[in-house]
């Protein structure tokens, strides 16, 4: 979707603690390449993780199903007002573009910071049917806003405290020349239901191929799998729920049983990617690999079927499960020490992610290897083959190679966007995090 209105957007440069850095923005109003070359240098100079923040026109049209939302009195949604109240007391612009009340609102983490909860946790999400695209309600198909859009700060008397109890950092950064709004529990909330939102995206996504990967082999085993971990939704989405309204989530809900479920099958997947990795080893380097050979280790790797397959998208289910447990286990960390909130956040989450980075990291180079290998002819007595033959070895060929399309082996940490709808009665839908682009 695209947001060709022009005009002014009022920006906010969000702190997670108090900082001292240079003025390098002044008043006047910037171009969407300057803010992002000005998030980069904050981020640098600064001791605290930096966030922009800008409010934009609400499109006309938006796919709300992808995102998580909260009502009016879930603590992101109430930082949000504050924030926009108290800055159109000292910011014509943020207080004409605020006046409606709706918005969609886009902060930016920088990579700096993003690499502290995780280098794999934001990977774009390709659009459904529309090849090279990926989702974003303001960006266009190349990527950059739209529009000739310029940005305002408006930050310059706001403050975003804690509302509901945790994280209680609230103010203007002083000391320094710039004014930056102090915003921690705003930035953890919206980078924790942001990233929340994304591993949903994954698993709902898994979940649909694997559905039909099983409808087709009539694996029992297999099914055993899927329905555990599918079973395990249920408990994350109420603890996700009570976790962003500041509650403490029980032992009734089941999350226990959950991420216990949710461990077996990581295990699963770190044992099968051995033995993944074991096959492809025993291979003779640099020759051509007969199709039996490969089936045995990678049975229906020929197919788009097969368990090699099914194998896969249990583990990217159950990579994206951990994954919001991960976030709920950050927050619920972070929100027990309100004086260090993000930095708690981001520490717990850096630490566990590591071990899902890694496996997400061994299944791509797998694919990789196998979308490289060159398949050898049949082997048999006979000199000609059958056109059979030949159009069989030919799919294998086109389908082993397609394996290692969009794959990416170590990805770099970049700018993570996390846009915010919020409606007139100040609930908000909150949309998955993604790679930003300016």
């Amino acid at each position: 979707m695209t947001d060709n209105r022009k005009g002014i957007v009022p920006v906010w440069t969000l702190a997670t603690g108090g900082v001292r850095v240079p003025a390098l923005t002044g008043d006047e109003p910037m171009t969407a390449e300057r803010l992002a070359e000005l998030r980069g240098v904050l981020a640098g100079l600064a001791d605290e993780p930096i966030a922009t923040l800008e409010v934009h026109p609400l499109p006309d049209q938006l796919d709300r199903g992808r995102g998580i939302p909260l009502d009016v009195a879930s603590p992101l949604a109430q930082h949000l007002s504050q924030l926009i109240t108290q800055s159109a007391r000292g910011s014509s612009a943020a207080a004409a573009t605020t006046a409606g009340g709706e918005g969609l609102y886009r902060m930016v983490i920088p990579a700096k910071v993003a690499a502290q909860f995780g280098q794999g946790l934001v990977r774009p999400m390709a659009a459904k049917g529309t090849a090279g695209s990926v989702y974003s309600p303001l960006v266009d198909s190349a990527g950059k806003i739209a529009g000739t859009a310029k940005f305002v700060p408006a930050g310059q008397a706001a403050t975003a405290g804690a509302v509901g109890g945790a994280g209680a950092t609230a103010g203007v950064a002083v000391g320094g020349s710039a004014v930056l709004t102090v915003a921690a529990p705003l930035v953890l909330m919206a980078v924790a239901v942001g990233v929340s939102a994304h591993a949903e995206g994954k698993r709902q996504r898994a979940i649909e191929h694997i559905t039909e990967l099983l409808e087709q082999l009539q694996e029992q085993q297999l099914q055993h799998e899927h329905s555990n971990l599918d079973g395990c939704r249920d408990a994350i989405d109420k603890a996700t729920a009570i976790l962003l309204d500041q509650g403490k989530p029980g032992v009734s809900l089941g999350l226990d049983s959950a991420v216990h479920a949710i461990n077996s099958a990581l295990g699963a997947a770190d044992r099968r990617l051995a033995q993944w990795h074991n096959a492809l080893d025993k291979l003779p380097e640099g020759e051509a690999v007969d199709l039996g050979t490969l089936t045995k280790s990678f049975p229906g790797v020929d197919d788009h079927g097969g368990v090699f397959r099914a194998h896969l998208e249990l583990a990217t289910l159950a990579i994206a499960l951990k994954r919001r447990v991960v976030v709920l286990q950050a927050v619920e960390h972070a929100q027990t020490d309100a004086g260090n909130l993000f930095e708690n956040f981001a520490r717990a989450l850096k630490r566990d992610q590591q071990r899902l980075d890694e496996l997400e990291s061994g299944i791509a180079r797998v694919l990789v290897r196998l979308s490289t290998l060159e398949l050898a002819r049949p082997h048999g007595l006979r000199p000609v083959f059958t056109t059979a033959e030949v159009d069989r070895l030919m799919r294998a060929a086109h389908r082993i190679h397609q394996l290692g399309e969009g794959v990416v082996v170590d990805s770099r940490a970049t700018d993570v966007a996390i846009e915010i709808a919020r409606d007139n009665d100040g609930s908000v839908v909150v949309f998955p995090a993604l790679p930003a682009s300016v």
